[in-house]
């Protein structure tokens, strides 16, 4: 079936100081009209995704729950599919299941686990989404991969969703955007952070221009399949302001480009609620992202009247 592209938002938080105030974090993303509460997965100074997720899930009636993205050299993805089957059972079929082959070099660095070459973290990430499949998948699963080998496991509990929870892959290069288009139900058109690190390079990489080529990769590999995709973007900038020209002015080194062409940055939210509904519903037509998420409570809470106006249209 076609996927209908109406409008949803999401939001990724990655902290709190006590349980009170994550599960109010989760009941306010929900009353302003949030689709998604995400969790990032890194070992810096944030809440686990898992049992933040499963805190979320518990504080809310209907608010879905996501990994923005699980790295996959992180847990083995028999460790994976059975903590994402309890979590999407324990919510009630509420979790959005994002993976990724991990691209950020200080959790590597700091952790000690090695930060293989690319294209090896790509073909590990290319076999534990298989393993995964197969886990959520009813009955006996074997796989005898290059990484992983799995015999005869079944894959308990079930997840509540059928045939398992949505599968996001996002990224920026052709190669995992091509796997996203092939595997995945949500595909995220991202920056490529070739550097490990969030720099001016991998900003660029955001531009308009080249996100029109990720796209088409995106098309090429998921061939008729790619109607029923959910096209997601991550936003990260919003701002809410009656100055679009002197805020974009004021912006635009921060992102290494022109204020011109930080107007048409496809991550970045600038200028009057009204400003920004159009822009978001333009770059819709243009590429087809429907699916938008935000970053931080600030941000959560600016986007509110720009989620209010668009959600479900």
């Amino acid at each position: 079936m076609p996927h209908p592209r109406r409008f949803r938002f999401g939001v990724q938080l990655s902290s709190a100081s006590s349980s009170a105030d994550w599960s109010d974090l989760a009941r306010e993303a929900e009353d302003l009209g949030y689709s998604t509460l995400f969790v990032p997965d890194h070992f810096g100074d944030q809440l686990a995704p898992g049992p933040a997720l499963t805190a979320a899930a518990d504080a809310t009636r209907q608010l879905r729950v996501g990994t923005l993205v699980l790295d996959n050299d992180y847990k083995h993805p028999v460790v994976t599919a059975k903590e994402m089957a309890t979590l999407d059972l324990l919510s009630d079929g509420r979790l959005e299941l994002g993976i990724g082959a991990g691209w950020m070099a200080s959790d590597y660095e700091q952790s000690g686990i090695v930060m293989d070459a690319a294209a090896t973290r790509v073909d590990r990430l290319e076999e534990g989404l298989a393993v995964l499949k197969g886990l959520f998948a009813p009955g006996p699963f074997s796989f005898d991969g290059k990484h992983y080998r799995v015999t005869d496991l079944d894959g308990q509990p079930a997840p509540a969703q059928t045939p398992h929870p949505p599968f996001i892959i996002g990224g920026g290069g052709p190669r995992v955007l091509a796997l996203a288009g092939r595997e995945a139900d949500i595909v995220g058109i991202n920056p490529a952070i070739r550097s490990g690190r969030v720099d001016g390079d991998a900003a660029k990489d955001g531009a308009a221009a080249v996100t029109n080529q990720k796209l088409a990769w995106v098309r090429d590999a998921a061939g008729e399949r790619y109607a029923e995709l959910e096209i997601q973007m991550l936003i990260f900038a919003c701002v809410v302001t009656d100055d679009r020209a002197g805020t974009l002015e004021g912006m635009a080194e921060m992102f290494r480009l022109t204020a011109d062409e930080l107007a048409a940055y496809p991550h970045a939210w600038v200028g009057s609620v009204a400003q920004i509904a159009d822009d978001v519903a333009a770059r819709r037509e243009r590429w087809d992202t429907s699916y938008l998420v935000v970053q931080g409570a600030d941000a959560m809470r600016a986007a509110a009247p720009v989620v209010a106006r668009l959600a479900g249209t």
